[in-house]
């Protein structure tokens, strides 16, 4: 239903998969709510749905969704795991090719997704649901993994967080196009404001110059959008490491088999950089982080998790300091804080 808007719902899809939940919502949309339910076959006596058939299997945890400032940390955390990714990708560049290093961190990670599957005893996804986790799946697990990659290889990481700038605005257009947000006009103003200082800024680090990996980074931008808007309106339904973790072992019937030919063809060459990259890119980026992403989305809706990636790029840049031994400009703190201005509008503007 276009009406409910995650950037102000707390849990829109919950109202989408079990229509007629709330009285009040339910008063309003009715007929909508009783043709949903009737679709889903989930309709019962008296005007109500039973739940999600994915929540019921997992035993109710996750189900309900945090309020919005533990949504709003749990989204940070998963921006300062992912503004590690293109840090510790050029260190796991160092010892592994590219398709080496993607296709052994999305095997690792599904490992260790897997492992949390079973542990828990989580019952295979609902078939409603497997066609988003197939879009997760294609667009955080394999697409932007491998895009990025490729990109790193000829660019630096100050030149790739130009990708990471254009995404909050990116994923907040699939979000409108996807579940019908209708963020205002305050937070789409403040959202274009924030791209484009980062952007701005992020290419007078890299010189101004376009390089020949642009076209991978923007090809990741699309994909990667994609994956967070669908992760994300999954979330709702069912609990966000399951979204990831489901998506993950769907990858292993092509994974496994690229990996072992990767491993082949290309050298590795293990040191402490390559190692502590592929793992950090596995189970850190790959699992952890957008475990706690996809919660956060859930929360306070895609809109609003997206810009808070506004400061990604920024933190990328400091690691890439710290680790890489790259150097910032003067410009970092006014960037900073423009950024963190356009960040505090778009969270308390109303969809």
């Amino acid at each position: 239903m276009t009406a409910q808007d995650s950037a102000t719902a707390q849990n829109p899809i919950a109202v989408r998969a079990s229509a007629g939940a709330d009285g009040a919502t339910a008063a309003g949309t009715g007929r909508e709510a009783g043709t949903q339910a009737a679709r889903d076959g989930r309709a019962s006596a008296g005007g109500r749905s039973t739940p999600d058939p994915g929540a019921v299997a997992t035993g109710g945890p996750g189900t309900t969704s945090p309020s919005p400032r533990t949504g709003t940390l749990m989204a940070g955390l998963g921006v300062t795991a992912f503004s590690l990714t293109f840090p510790a990708t050029a260190w796991g560049l160092e010892g592994f090719g590219p398709w080496s290093l993607v296709a052994v961190r999305s095997v690792l990670a599904a490992v260790v997704a897997g492992g949390c599957l079973l542990a828990l005893r989580v019952p295979l996804p609902v078939r409603p649901h497997r066609p988003g986790l197939a879009v997760v799946a294609a667009g955080v697990v394999l697409g932007f993994p491998m895009l990025t990659t490729l990109a790193l290889e000829t660019s630096t990481t100050a030149h790739a967080a130009v990708v990471v700038g254009l995404l909050p605005l990116t994923t907040a257009l699939f979000s409108a196009l996807r579940v019908g947000t209708r963020p205002s006009r305050t937070f789409w103003a403040a959202a274009l404001a924030g791209a484009a200082v980062v952007i701005a800024f992020t290419v007078q680090q890299s010189g101004g110059a376009l390089t020949s990996a642009d076209a991978y980074l923007f090809g990741a931008l699309l994909v990667c959008a994609a994956g967070y808007t669908e992760g994300g309106r999954l979330a709702g339904a069912m609990p966000g490491w399951q979204v990831i973790a489901w998506a993950l072992v769907l990858c292993l019937p092509l994974t496994v088999p690229v990996a072992a030919v990767a491993l082949t063809y290309e050298p590795v060459r293990l040191t402490a950089h390559s190692v502590t990259g592929l793992l950090w890119v596995a189970v850190g980026s790959q699992f952890a982080g957008l475990v706690v992403w996809y919660r956060g989305m859930a929360a306070i809706g895609i809109p609003r998790a997206s810009q808070l990636q506004l400061a990604q790029p920024l933190l990328t840049l400091v690691w890439s300091v710290l680790l890489l031994g790259e150097h910032l400009t003067a410009a970092a703190p006014l960037t900073a804080a423009a950024v963190l201005v356009c960040i505090a509008v778009t969270q308390r503007s109303r969809g």
